[in-house]
């Protein structure tokens, strides 16, 4: 399955509900996950930019949508940034992909000029 990332953060008044009732939130974001056929492999709050972020797997990307929209209707997000995570040999098959895809794009300005400004940066 694809796996995912996404930052969050709560809203001041999720803030407050939470400090007066303190609760288990990375159960409730598995429960969600699990209940649409995905995975939580991650939870964790942070400092810093972002309150938390949740690593998962979703079969795919319309799943994962689906699942951060039925969170962020509740009100109680603030912000959501989500990435889509590739592992190494996924990672890998790109770079085999985007070698041949390279040779097959004509940029704006032509491909003559590409290749030298970018051979021109080693």
């Amino acid at each position: 399955m694809p796996t995912y990332l996404t930052f969050f953060e709560y809203t001041k008044d999720a803030w407050h509900q939470m400090v007066q009732n303190p609760e288990d939130r990375e159960a409730a974001t598995r429960t969600v996950m699990e209940a649409n056929g995905g995975k939580l492999l991650a939870f964790y709050w942070m400092f810093g930019d972002h309150d938390g972020l949740a690593i998962y797997e979703a079969p795919d990307a319309v799943v994962a949508a689906t699942v951060l929209a039925g969170i962020r209707a509740t009100g109680r997000i603030e912000t959501m940034t989500t990435r889509s995570l590739l592992t190494g040999q996924e990672a890998q098959r790109v770079l085999d992909l985007a070698k041949f895809a390279s040779t097959e794009y004509s940029p704006p300005g032509g491909a003559r000029q590409w290749h030298s400004d970018f051979e021109s940066h080693g």
